[in-house]
Formats: structure tokens, C-alpha cells, sequence
């Protein structure tokens, strides 16, 4: 019983609070004068915040120019950007194929005898002209000269007694001819035979008779000729070269009109020999790659 009478005389004890269990401050009771020190403390403070929260007009221009700038270039950067990416998104225009110079004129055919520059009906072109002429004057010239050598040499001057006898030797290639004139009807001998059995050819026949036709002795002087080498091409060249050779030793005075008609000149033309590796003149073997 006395336990239990002396139990609400004495309190309980509380369970401690956190805050005394960590050890914090009890906040004790300020002295007026700690008072005024923390107000006159606390006003300074103030007053200095109050300065440096409060720049001047200057400093805040600079300070927000400075801070506009990198903005403003980097919107300068993104407006072209984007103004390159419009010019690229813009479609190419299609590609036009180039035309062909000359494509949008018309054909112009001219038909003949039609002056292509549209002239009169009247005109005639002067060079053609002149053209013409100097052809038809190269033609007169050549069939006068023609003419002129197909004529018998009427100066011909030759001694046709019985005992006249006319020699020469004609050459042609590899032919050789060793010919006599004499007086006579005209007959032509040669290695003893007629001229139309040794030389069946008309065109040879015709050959060598020119130069006798030239003079004009044809049917008066007779031809013996003894022909050796070559061919009957050759042969007919040298018989030819021989004679006109003894007409010149019957009358010296025929040599100008006898050259000029060349019967004089010996031709000099022949085969050309053959060649080391090739298989003739010129010709060469086929030539074979591979």
C-alpha cells in the first residue's frame, strides 16, 4: 500500500526526445544587448545585399548585350540553316535535253540546172564559163597536136638510088634489132619472115610502121631486120626505134620532127628486178601476226 500511494507523488520519467538524445542546444534566453548587436548585425547585411543587388544602368546594358550575343549568333546559325536546308529541299529543275544545232532547218535540195541562191533566170556563172573555154581550148590544142604529128613530114629528103642502104640498131627492153633500109615497094622482112606472121598483133604492126608513114615512104623503101632477145612487145619497140634511127641516117634534116614525135627516144622502161624476200619486185610475202 505505500507503494502504490507514493507512485503518483513521484512523476515519471519521460523517454527522451530526439532532439536532446543528439545533444542540440537548448536555446537559452537573449540578453537585450546580444539584441541590439544581432539587429545592427543583421542591418549591415542587408545594406550590403541591397548594394550589390542593385547594379547600375551601364553595367546592366553591358551585361545584357554580352549575354544576347552568343543567342543572337546562334539564332543567325539557325536561320541559315534552316534557309539552306529550304534551298536544298527545293526540287531541281528538270534537265532539258540540248537541241541539235541546225535541227529546225528544212532540208533544201536543189534540183538541176536550178540556181541555188534563187538568182535570175538569166544569170550565168562566169567562172564555169571560163572553165569551159580553157577546156575546149586544151582540146583544140591537143587534136591540133595530134594532128599535126599524124601529118607525113613533107621536108623528107631521102636518096633512093639502087645501091642505097640505110642501117641502125634499135633497142627495146632486152630486145635488140639490127635493121637495113633500102629502096623498094614497101615490104617489111623480118629473121625472114613477113612482118603480119612475126607479129600477129594489129596495135604491134601499127607501131612499126609509123615512122616510115611519117615520113612518107611507106611504099618506097623496104625493111630487113634481124631481131634477137625479149619479146614480141620488146621486139616490135626495138624494130620501131631502128627504123626511125636509119631514117635519120637517110636524112640528118629529119632528126627535129622525128624527136618531137619521139620515135628517136629510146624507151627505157623495163621490169624491175626482183628482190632479196620478196616474191617479186615489190611484192611481199603475207605477213602473219601470229
Amino acid at each position: 500500500m505505500m507503494a502504490n500511494e507514493e507512485s503518483p507523488e513521484t512523476p515519471a520519467e519521460s523517454p527522451e526526445t530526439p532532439a536532446e538524445s543528439v545533444g542540440t542546444p537548448v536555446d537559452s534566453p537573449e540578453t537585450p544587448a546580444e539584441g541590439a548587436e544581432r539587429s545592427e548585425i543583421g542591418g549591415a547585411a542587408a545594406e550590403g545585399r541591397a548594394h550589390h543587388a542593385a547594379p547600375s544602368e551601364e553595367a546592366s546594358e553591358i551585361a545584357s548585350v554580352s549575354e544576347d550575343a552568343p543567342l543572337e549568333a546562334m539564332q543567325e546559325a539557325e536561320e541559315e540553316r534552316d534557309e539552306s536546308a529550304e534551298e536544298e529541299a527545293e526540287e531541281p529543275a528538270p534537265r532539258v535535253k540540248p537541241s541539235v544545232p541546225g535541227a529546225h532547218l528544212e532540208v533544201d535540195i536543189v534540183p538541176e540546172g536550178v540556181d541555188p541562191l534563187g538568182r535570175s533566170e538569166g544569170y550565168e556563172d562566169l567562172y564555169a564559163l571560163e572553165e569551159e573555154v580553157a577546156q575546149a581550148e586544151d582540146r583544140e590544142a591537143e587534136e591540133e597536136q595530134e594532128e599535126a604529128l599524124t601529118e607525113p613530114i613533107a621536108t623528107a629528103a631521102i636518096d633512093l638510088a639502087a645501091g642505097a642502104r640505110y642501117r641502125a640498131t634499135g633497142k627495146r627492153k632486152t630486145a635488140i634489132a639490127r635493121v637495113t633500109l633500102r629502096p623498094g615497094s614497101g615490104s617489111y622482112l623480118v629473121n625472114g619472115r613477113a612482118l603480119e606472121e612475126h607479129f600477129p598483133r594489129t596495135t604491134l604492126q601499127r607501131n612499126i610502121r609509123q615512122p616510115l608513114e611519117t615520113v612518107g615512104y611507106q611504099e618506097r623503101m623496104d625493111v630487113v631486120a634481124r631481131l634477137h632477145g625479149g619479146g614480141i612487145s620488146a621486139q616490135a619497140g626495138a624494130l620501131r626505134h631502128g627504123v626511125s634511127r636509119a631514117l635519120l641516117e637517110a636524112d640528118p634534116n629529119l632528126r627535129g620532127e622525128l624527136k618531137r614525135r619521139g620515135f628517136l627516144t629510146r624507151d627505157s622502161r623495163a621490169k624491175e628486178r626482183k628482190k632479196a624476200g620478196l616474191k617479186k619486185a615489190r611484192k611481199r610475202p603475207q605477213f602473219s601476226k601470229r
